[in-house]
């Protein structure tokens, strides 16, 4: 079933409701939305909404990733990323690698699905970081390397994909091809989004309407996101891109003080919805997964998850230990723990052909991930962030969204 205008407009208003009562009692925002979204999954009048990887990517993530990148200063970012371009190619390898490997040996699965679920959870998913770093009240630096990675590492996962997905149709790809892959997915994804942007900035640059400013603004996220896609690059980073440049380049116009200030506070609320629409929806996918008959798998790939998160993590890091990039154990502790898998693994794993190879169960055990991260990671990132001493004590809500 579509997602219909009546049904949205409840959706919004439950989100409404959820998002003041998590206020009062302190609780991430997303927490509340999936436990909702499952309530409303067991509900027999309420219509089944599919959270379909078209919805998702067509819909929900260009208004996520861009006022994510439209809030990141092109200086700070700069500076950190090095750091940031490791973390999201070898470490979403090495987390893929061993993710693999523990569903292989541990779980018995042919080496061809192991693989396929490890690259589609490696990535960290930029809607569940984002939304539970904001909140939990995670601030410079850490909400910089946090935001960053999860937004960056899509290139490198969908890379993986695809070779995984030739290789399970019989059609090994060359170590050639594939590093040619990723060089086009995530160079020409970048260049989609810099064209697109440098054309909407030098027309919002010449007016002083701020509801013109914004329109080219939604047309920049959602163009640059569905020209690269269409393009079969990296939509992500072409939005992520286009944010930056919208943000940051000034040369070919600049927003006036007032036109930016309407452009943020409309990206606030746009990404407002579509956080809401997307823990819903997982929510209320949920609701119909049966995880039951797959207890011991979803609980090793829980495990393996987290180690290959801690594999990622540790041993980048440590590259920089003796550099000016260098990265404090108790960011890398909150890194490691704030690795939070969401909406976008679910999506790629929904996105699976239906001929595939032990599809369900990666279904199933994606979305078993996905619950433990928002709910057992998420739920404790505030104690996490307070004990490392990177959330002040006077902070006692939820962070601005």
């Amino acid at each position: 079933m579509e997602l219909r205008f009546e049904t949205a407009a409840l959706l919004l208003l439950i989100a409404a409701v959820v998002a003041m009562l998590t206020r009062r009692l302190h609780l991430p925002y997303s927490a509340g939305l999936v436990a909702a979204g499952l309530g409303l999954g067991f509900l027999p009048f309420v219509p089944v909404i599919p959270l379909t990887k078209d919805l998702l990517f067509t819909a929900l993530l260009p208004p996520l990733m861009f006022e994510a990148a439209f809030g990141l200063h092109w200086n700070h970012l700069r500076r950190n990323l090095p750091v940031v371009l490791l973390l999201a190619t070898v470490g979403v390898a090495l987390s893929a690698l061993v993710t693999a490997a523990g569903m292989h040996w541990l779980v018995h699965w042919d080496w061809i699905s192991a693989a396929i679920f490890g690259i589609l959870i490696a990535a960290t998913d930029p809607v569940s970081v984002i939304a539970n770093f904001r909140e939990a009240g995670a601030r410079g630096r850490l909400l910089l390397l946090a935001e960053s990675e999860s937004l960056f590492n899509d290139g490198t996962a969908a890379v993986g994909f695809a070779v995984a997905l030739t290789f399970a149709e019989g059609i090994p790809p060359t170590a050639t091809h594939t590093l040619a892959m990723l060089a086009a997915v995530t160079v020409g994804g970048a260049v989609c989004g810099a064209i697109v942007a440098a054309v909407a900035l030098l027309l919002a640059g010449r007016t002083e309407d701020h509801l013109v400013v914004i329109t080219f603004t939604t047309v920049a996220a959602f163009g640059s996101f569905l020209f690269a896609q269409h393009l079969q690059l990296s939509g992500v980073l072409a939005t992520l891109t286009a944010g930056l440049v919208m943000a940051n380049y000034r040369s070919l116009g600049e927003i006036s003080p007032h036109g930016r200030e309407a452009v943020q506070a409309f990206w606030e609320y746009a990404a407002f919805i579509a956080n809401s629409f997307v823990f819903l929806l997982i929510g209320m996918h949920g609701a119909s997964v049966d995880i039951a008959k797959l207890w011991f798998a979803a609980a090793i790939a829980i495990v393996f998850v987290l180690l290959g998160r801690a594999t990622a993590i540790y041993p980048c890091c440590l590259l920089f230990r003796r550099s000016r990039l260098r990265i404090s154990a108790s960011h890398q502790h909150v890194l490691f723990w704030g690795g939070l898998r969401g909406a976008l693994a679910l999506a790629l794993a929904l996105g699976l052909p239906v001929t595939l190879m032990r599809r369900d169960s990666i279904i199933a055990v994606s979305f078993a991930v996905v619950a433990f991260s928002i709910f057992v990671q998420g739920l404790t990132m505030r104690r996490l962030l307070r004990y490392t001493g990177e959330l002040s004590t006077a902070h006692s809500g939820p962070a601005k969204r």
